[in-house]
């Protein structure tokens, strides 16, 4: 999507360990006309499936998800990362490695939200490793939801990740897929 990538271009800023900092518009201070541009993006490339759910997980990605479940017309559920108290009943749980907070968190959905009679699109704001949309993913599997595809605002590809995804025949379509960054020049270059 040429408009994140010229977002990012201006406002993303490079830091050490394969770090972008795009705090200013998508996971900080949060600019909705781009949301709702994203959303219709992946309203248009999902427009074969029959989504009736947004799933994401806590933090970051619910704003982005609630602005597509607007477009979509459909709930929104995040995973949170940790149980309290006004979770009651069952839950699906699964293990998610953060590669920005580098720690290992449980992530849980209500089984009272999710089930089989469920057509999934994860969204989700970055994706570099990939271990929360796998976590997403495991999450809809064990609820015998059917996971039609996975949108990302921004996908750091030369982690590997989206492309491990791929590999397994899940749909991913990232908006802006990063090829490399330089944190000595600033320099960002995307995937064609």
């Amino acid at each position: 999507m040429e408009l994140l990538e010229e977002r990012i271009r201006k406002d993303g800023v490079v830091k050490e360990g394969n770090v972008l900092k795009v705090d200013n518009f998508l996971n900080h201070q949060m600019d909705i006309e781009l949301f709702r541009e994203m959303a219709q993006q992946w309203k248009e490339d999902f427009s074969d499936c029959s989504i009736n759910k947004i799933l994401t997980i806590e933090a970051s990605g619910i704003a982005i998800a609630a602005i597509v479940g607007a477009v979509f017309g459909v709930p929104v559920l995040f995973a949170k990362k940790s149980k309290s108290l006004n979770i009651d009943g069952s839950v699906y749980c699964a293990k998610v490695e953060s590669f920005t907070h580098k720690n290992v968190s449980d992530v849980i959905v209500s089984k009272k939200y999710i089930g089989p009679e469920d057509h999934v699109l994860i969204i989700d704001d970055f994706m570099a490793n990939g271990k929360a949309v796998k976590g997403l993913i495991e999450i809809c599997e064990m609820a015998g939801a059917t996971v039609e595809g996975v949108g990302i605002a921004v996908e750091k590809g030369f982690q590997g990740g989206g492309d491990a995804l791929r590999e397994r025949g899940i749909r991913v379509d990232s908006l802006a897929i990063v090829e490399s960054m330089d944190a000595e020049t600033g320099e960002i270059t995307f995937r064609a």
